[in-house]
């Protein structure tokens, strides 16, 4: 058995890996931590979890944790990962971070949109936690940082157009819609009951942090620098990313040919389902599941092509993703402990 720690367990984030892990069967979860419950049941923190999970909560005492699992799952804050994550590389331990601190790769480029990077050597060692795109490299890896939820849908989204030069990618434009569990479970007045619910509302505009880690892996796809405009937007519903992205075609193409080429590019993805000719996905059609389903529309009026990218940001967006690169990391089969089938309704 495989042992391993969440730290940063009380969060939206750290009880989906909670549940995720309950039911993985190569995997012990030995270390839970969270300041605000400590000596408090995670199970008692999340009644979930009840007769699934039997771990107690503690504070985060770097040398009273890290001898008690091979992999740590980093599920904190942006600056506070920085300051934990080489402890751990240190004495040895596999990570798989959830946070921004290790996703781009230039610290220039993350210290204009976050703060100053203390952790700046372990940049390069980073592997980028995409699966679909880094797969080899995550198996021999010992820091990988997981993906943002909102890249993880663009990327996938929009990765087969890129890669066959089928897309100007300087026409790239990506509008996604979240759940408000992609705020964090803190208490905050922007995701309140009141203020959410029966609205509809864009955030970030022009300026989300996720905007560069995008970049960064489509410029890498296509092979030149490439700015996109990105909206985000909050929608009256708990969890899952619904991203459409536009782009100009680059030449004389069909929507059968592309359609082929992402059957293709997918085929052998167990996350990633391509949504047949006139059906797109749904939010709800991945709820709770580690899928990504895609669907596509040429719109030969305009000359753009339309991509549709659904996710559930807490899975395939978080815990459900970091899960998979666990697997890889570990030498385990891919998909353990995520064949879980979407809830519906």
């Amino acid at each position: 058995m495989i042992k391993v720690g969440i730290v940063g367990a009380s969060g939206y984030t750290g009880v989906e890996l909670a549940r995720i892990l309950s039911a993985h069967p190569e995997v012990e979860l030995t270390v839970a931590t969270s300041r605000q419950y400590a000596g408090k049941a995670l199970a008692g923190v999340f009644p979930s979890l009840k007769g699934m999970v039997d771990i107690v909560c503690e504070d985060v005492v770097l040398k009273d944790l890290v001898d008690r699992a091979d992999l740590f799952f980093t599920a904190v804050p942006h600056q506070t990962a920085m300051a934990l994550v080489p402890e751990f590389i240190e004495a040895g331990k596999k990570v798989v971070d959830l946070s921004a601190d290790f996703r781009i790769r230039d610290a220039k480029v993350y210290e204009e949109w976050y703060q100053a990077h203390t952790a700046t050597t372990y940049l390069e060692e980073a592997v980028y936690g995409l699966p679909e795109l880094y797969r080899e490299k995550i198996a021999k890896a010992r820091l990988v940082a997981n993906p943002g939820c909102y890249p993880t849908s663009v990327i996938l989204g929009v990765a087969p157009l890129l890669k066959a030069g089928l897309i100007d990618p300087d026409t790239v434009v990506a509008d996604s819609k979240s759940g408000a569990s992609g705020a964090g479970r803190s208490a905050q007045t922007g995701t309140l009951f009141c203020e959410v619910a029966d609205g509809f509302q864009a955030y970030k505009v022009g300026e989300h942090r996720h905007t560069p880690e995008i970049e960064q892996e489509l410029s890498e796809l296509c092979g030149k620098a490439l700015k996109l405009s990105f909206t985000p937007h909050l929608v009256p519903m708990s969890r899952g990313i619904l991203s459409t992205i536009y782009a100009a075609t680059s030449g004389d193409t069909d929507e059968k040919s592309i359609r082929d080429l992402y059957e293709k590019q997918y085929a052998h993805e167990p996350f990633v389902r391509v949504c047949e000719a006139g059906i797109y996905p749904l939010t709800q059609y991945v709820r709770g599941s580690n899928f990504c389903d895609i669907g596509m529309k040429l719109d030969k009026r305009t000359g753009r092509i339309i991509i549709l990218s659904a996710i559930d940001n807490l899975v395939k967006g978080a815990a459900g993703q970091a899960v998979q690169n666990m697997n890889l990391m570990c030498g385990l089969e891919e998909t353990m402990g995520l064949g879980i089938v979407p809830l519906f309704p």
